[in-house]
């Protein structure tokens, strides 16, 4: 008869908590949302530090290869690779500030509010506002974002319609930037590493020379061998040590950053190519698996072809703007306005350049 009771009692609570439009999936949403939120406003506020560290660190890399580097290139290189230096670093440094200033204070875009017609394919529960295909919530800014890729904390800002090539012209440029400072200063960083080894070893004597000291001490010269022991090294020898350890961190600091955002920059190569964001990645990937159960093969309505996606997020439309809309500064506004797309259902013909 307990047993029985205790039966009754599992059905009774399984019957006031079921619901059959519940799964697993929000019972876990549910569970781990303090932890979302914390998240959620702990990046927002650190996207300021992560600004203020990327701004401090690029400065930090330039004013080593200023004092260090450059004095370097322009004593002992050809005229013709000082031209060269010359003119590619400060073309990377122009294109990696521009880019990321750009990133940074250019808004993704977000949906017309009001009473606006808006060919949408959903609806936000927390705008309360229509979605437009492409569009996806960001929990961090609390908005729609138009085309969202994600929240990028390095720029305390979303990676939307509007800012999306601008985000990714920086990773290039900034990748190429770290990839030139590191190859230009190999050689003096092999020459820095080696003078501070030698310097370390040289250190290791100090306690035997110490110990003779301390023995010409008791002579009755005491005052002068304290003197002489007591003199302070060269400035020279300071200078240069800080110097060797200002291009071991340039080296160390670049050679890191263009491995890591390379792997980032390469990640979206790939995603450009397929006309995806990183948020259609996953949403694409379930589809295509949910298709393929069926028999059917998943397309996605947004591809265009990898040329002419490129196309279509750089912004060219001629020939020339390979040039001046690809490898000079350029604030142009993307083709199209985010909100109505040219899909594989409503096909124009691509641009021919």
């Amino acid at each position: 008869r307990r047993l029985q009771r205790w039966s009754y009692c599992k059905l009774l609570l399984r019957s006031l908590c079921f619901n059959s439009l519940s799964s697993s999936d929000t019972l876990l949403d549910c569970v781990f949302e303090p932890v979302y939120w914390i998240v959620d406003h702990v990046t927002r506020w650190f996207g300021v530090v992560f600004v203020t560290l990327v701004v401090l660190l690029t400065t930090s890399v330039v004013a080593i290869v200023y004092l260090f580097i450059l004095p370097v290139i322009l004593s002992d290189y050809p005229w013709h690779w000082v031209i060269w230096h010359l003119g590619c670093g400060h073309w990377l440094l122009t294109m990696v500030v521009f880019h990321y200033y750009k990133a940074t204070t250019t808004s993704p875009g977000h949906p017309p509010k009001g009473r606006v017609a808006v060919p949408s394919v959903s609806f936000c529960k927390k705008c309360i506002i229509p979605k437009p295909a492409r569009t996806h919530h960001c929990s961090i800014c609390n908005r729609c974002v138009l085309k969202m890729d994600h929240h990028c904390p390095w720029l305390n800002n979303c990676v939307g319609h509007f800012n999306h090539r601008y985000f990714f012209s920086f990773c290039v440029y900034m990748t190429l930037g770290c990839v030139y400072c590191s190859v230009s200063s190999k050689d003096l960083f092999l020459d820095a590493y080696g003078s501070i080894e030698v310097t370390r070893d040289q250190k290791k004597i100090i306690p035997t020379c110490w110990v003779q000291m301390q023995q010409l001490s008791r002579l009755p010269h005491q005052g002068l061998a304290a003197k002489s022991y007591q003199t302070p090294p060269p400035n020279d020898a300071f200078s240069a040590s800080t110097a060797h350890k200002c291009v071991i961190f340039l080296w160390v600091l670049t050679s890191s950053v263009a491995v890591a955002l390379g792997g980032l920059t390469l990640w979206h190569v790939l995603l450009i190519s397929r006309a995806e964001t990183s948020v259609e990645r996953h949403i694409n990937r379930k589809e295509s698996k949910r298709l393929r159960e069926k028999g059917k093969v998943f397309r996605n309505p947004y591809h265009h072809g990898r040329v002419n996606n490129w196309k279509l997020l750089l912004g060219v439309e001629k020939r020339r703007h390979w040039v001046t809309r690809v490898l000079l500064p350029s604030g142009h506004l993307p083709s199209e306005d985010g909100i109505v797309w040219d899909c594989l259902f409503n096909r124009r013909h691509p641009m021919a350049v």
